[in-house]
């Protein structure tokens, strides 16, 4: 893990991981884990440190399990970092459809101060069940994962690719930018890209309606 400086935020992905061992002497128990309150708790820390949570994840198996936290720069924060890139005339230079507010902004260190804060009050108030389990903490990436109403009006005019619950005209994989976000719905223009047999291809003038209800999955597809 590299420390990076500015230019580095447009991809960057950084990870950082620590082994935590707990105080608990239950037996290991999946059901007992609950992520609504490691949510909360992540959130209050993040809070703390001008960092909001984007995603909390537990993989694993009883002898190896990992609890995943995505952090990024909270909303005032980006704010200021892209002001500051202005000042600077520019000096983080962003492909023609990235913007600042898509980066999460962040670096090794704020994963390190969540990572040693988080981690202390976590094994502290016993959260997690068990002997041991590891920490990861990282920025969710330029092809970060699309949670709920909000990220999808942030995200408005950027590649995706959605998969959804229920075939659209047959076909339940889509790519293509994301346009005309209402309450329910979002467009997703198709002229941008699509994928035919391997092969990248400009579609002209095609664009599906896609119901939020009707998304399984969805990531932003990094431009740069």
């Amino acid at each position: 893990m590299g420390r990076g400086g500015r230019n580095e935020w447009a991809r960057a992905h950084f990870l950082f991981a620590l082994e935590f061992s707990g105080t608990t002497t239950a037996a290991y128990d999946p059901m007992a884990l609950d992520l609504e309150k490691i949510r909360a708790l992540a959130d209050r820390v993040a809070a703390s440190h001008g960092l909001a949570v984007v995603d909390v994840e537990y993989l694993g198996s009883p002898k190896h399990r990992a609890l995943r936290i995505y952090i990024e720069k909270d909303a005032a924060s980006r704010a200021k970092l892209a002001q500051e890139n202005l000042a600077n005339d520019g000096e983080l230079k962003l492909p023609e459809h990235i913007s600042f507010d898509q980066l999460a902004g962040i670096k090794v260190e704020d994963c390190q101060v969540f990572s040693d804060d988080f981690g202390t009050v976590l094994d502290v108030e016993e959260l997690v069940p068990g002997a041991e389990y590891t920490l990861e903490v990282s920025s969710p990436g330029l092809d970060r994962k699309l949670r709920g109403h909000e990220d999808y009006v942030r995200f408005a005019g950027s590649l995706a690719k959605l998969r959804t619950l229920e075939p659209i005209h047959g076909n339940s994989h889509w790519q293509g930018r994301i346009t005309n976000v209402t309450d329910e719905t979002l467009d997703l223009d198709l002229s941008t890209m699509r994928k035919r047999k391997n092969k990248m291809e400009t579609v002209a003038g095609e664009k599906v309606t896609i119901a939020f209800s009707n998304i399984l999955k969805a990531n932003l597809i990094p431009e740069v």
